[in-house]
């Protein structure tokens, strides 16, 4: 356990950055001077932070269903093992992530940590450890000041924008070569797990690997990495985004989780029998993820700009086949060896909260393992030959969330009821803009 007295003499801290994820995966909380935090001062946020939506707005709640009508307190409590230097801070200045209690001592059941805490706590019961890897892709983009702007590629050392897609080119990396060397070295400050970085099909695409792991520690990395990238990009006089689809003519960006499952004793992988082939519980696991992965797309996929991304012919999936090495199918078996066995969920999109999104994908694998379900036979060719089986907008995959009730227990109906309220508030704010293509081609023609 970290003694947060002693790390703060250590490294000199003058400032601390009490962080809490919000329903958007926004870093919401305080900062205040480095004593005050160790006297013991108790730190506290209303509760309606949880119900804010990524434009700012509160849902409307006249039945006081998502939150005390009274505007309460929650408290913040700090997650020692989490804190890390902010390495671009000019002060020596530590950031921990926090969780979120009541007066009582109840933890706050819409608080995305928490929401993955309880869904790891089943696990424990059962005597299962799920070990995850996300691959999270993120677009570099010039700087946009002007939101009816569409967004365009960088340019890079060479003065020059990129006009080609350039699929795992080590040069067209290299165009932002002091950018990544910084933002390394930031990560590396951070004691981030990160493994390779790529440049994917996108123009100004890439896409960071992280080492597998325990999913609320992945979750906090992937939560630090988002702040640290947008950090970085700024310091370098460009734009980082997770947007799921920020450019109409190029691929959307995906946060890929790679996930099994193992004996927390042996360690040894759950997902493999002792002949090294797919075990029953991986059949099973798999079978939840087919089953009720519709369901959590307001997690996967959670704003209306997620469910462009998902096209066909478009290198993101459109429905839940599962294959051997497959990457048209939602759910991609990598070959390896036995040890390695795991499924790689390629629903989820960058722009999704890392804790909702592990709770999510987990819970689906859960409720395939305590219902041992079977999954379908194994896909060969290509998936986008299939139907669509994913919600193809928002609303539609809010009323799937709305109407599970096996989920509702796992998640938690207050953290259903919170998101599917923010989500819908969300959705209408949408609807209410009038986009360029239709002033062009509805305007003067209907």
């Amino acid at each position: 356990m970290t003694d947060l007295r002693e790390w703060f003499a250590e490294h000199h801290v003058t400032e601390v950055e009490c962080l809490v994820p919000d329903i958007t995966g926004i870093p919401r909380g305080k900062i205040t001077p480095a004593q005050k935090f160790l006297n013991g001062g108790a730190l506290r946020l209303p509760e309606a932070i949880f119900i804010q939506s990524v434009t700012g707005e509160y849902p409307p709640d006249e039945d006081d269903r998502l939150t005390d009508p009274a505007i309460i307190d929650i408290t913040l409590r700090a997650d020692a093992s989490t804190v890390r230097l902010v390495p671009w801070a000019r002060e020596p200045t530590a950031q921990i992530i926090h969780d979120c209690h009541y007066k009582n001592g109840d933890p706050v059941p819409m608080a995305p940590r928490q929401v993955l805490q309880r869904v790891l706590k089943l696990y424990e019961d059962k005597g299962w450890e799920p070990i995850l890897a996300p691959e999270l892709e993120f677009y570099l983009v010039g700087r946009n000041t002007d939101p009816d702007y569409p967004l365009a590629p960088p340019v890079g050392r060479s003065g020059r924008q990129e006009t080609g897609r350039q699929s795992y080119s080590v040069d067209a990396v290299n165009e932002f070569d002091p950018l990544f060397e910084e933002m390394y070295d930031f990560c590396e400050a951070q004691e981030l797990d990160l493994d390779t970085l790529i440049h994917e099909e996108g123009a100004g695409q890439v896409e960071i690997n992280f080492l597998h792991g325990e999913p609320l520690t992945r979750a906090d990395q992937v939560f630090l990495f988002k702040r640290t990238v947008r950090e970085v990009a700024l310091r370098h006089e460009i734009y980082a985004t997770f947007m799921a689809k920020p450019m109409s003519r190029e691929p959307g960006s995906a946060m890929h989780v790679h996930q099994s499952i193992i004996d927390p004793v042996t360690k040894q992988n759950l997902f493999a029998g002792e002949d090294g082939k797919a075990s029953k519980l991986f059949r099973n696991y798999l079978a939840g993820l087919q089953k009720y992965t519709p369901a959590v797309m307001p997690i996967l996929a959670p704003n209306v700009n997620s469910y462009r991304r998902l096209s066909r012919f478009s290198n993101a999936p459109i429905n839940l086949e599962w294959g051997y090495d497959n990457r048209t199918c939602g759910l991609r078996v990598p070959y390896g060896s036995a040890s390695a066995m795991r499924v790689e969920n390629r629903v989820p999109g960058a722009d999704a909260n890392p804790y909702l999104a592990f709770a999510a994908t987990l819970a689906c694998g859960y409720l395939g393992m305590v219902e041992e379900l079977e999954p379908t036979a194994p896909f060969e060719g290509s998936a986008y030959s299939m139907p669509y089986a994913l919600p193809r907008e928002l609303s539609h995959a809010l009323d799937m969330m709305e109407a599970c009730e096996p989920l509702r227990e796992i998640l938690g109906d207050k953290m259903i009821e919170v998101l599917v309220a923010v989500k819908k508030l969300e959705y209408d704010t949408y609807l209410q803009v009038i986009s360029s293509w239709e002033r062009e081609h509805l305007l003067l023609n209907v």
